[in-house]
């Protein structure tokens, strides 16, 4: 498993908790320190099946401040993918690939809790 997380956010930290507790075996991948590509989020996007808008981070400052909401329906999905690829804070987190699958946001907790 591959956890990417931002080490600030206290959501990352619960899981981060929630996988140690599980003994669970993972790398982590620290969000702002090794910004994914346009093109393993257009694979992640993929496979875990959600919308690409699911992998924006709606809550955070930069979101906000470039006004991405009033954009995100004008713009193609490779404009999005190199949006997103422009900054991991842009990215909604925390991220868990495991094996073939991916989950993102609450839904990594959710996947951790079946464990």
């Amino acid at each position: 498993m591959i956890f990417i997380c931002y080490k600030k956010c206290s959501t990352c930290r619960g899981i981060q908790k929630i996988l140690e507790e599980k003994r669970l075996h993972y790398s982590l991948r620290e969000i702002d320190k090794e910004v994914p590509t346009a093109a393993e989020l257009a694979d992640w996007q993929q496979r875990s099946g959600l919308p690409l808008k699911r992998f924006f981070n709606t809550s955070g400052r930069i979101y906000r401040e470039l006004h991405i909401k009033e954009k995100l329906p004008q713009m193609t999905e490779a404009e999005q993918l190199a949006l997103l690829a422009s900054d991991g804070m842009l990215i909604k987190r925390p991220i868990l690939l495991a094996g073939r699958e991916v989950y993102v946001g609450g839904d990594v907790k959710k996947y951790l809790e079946n464990r």
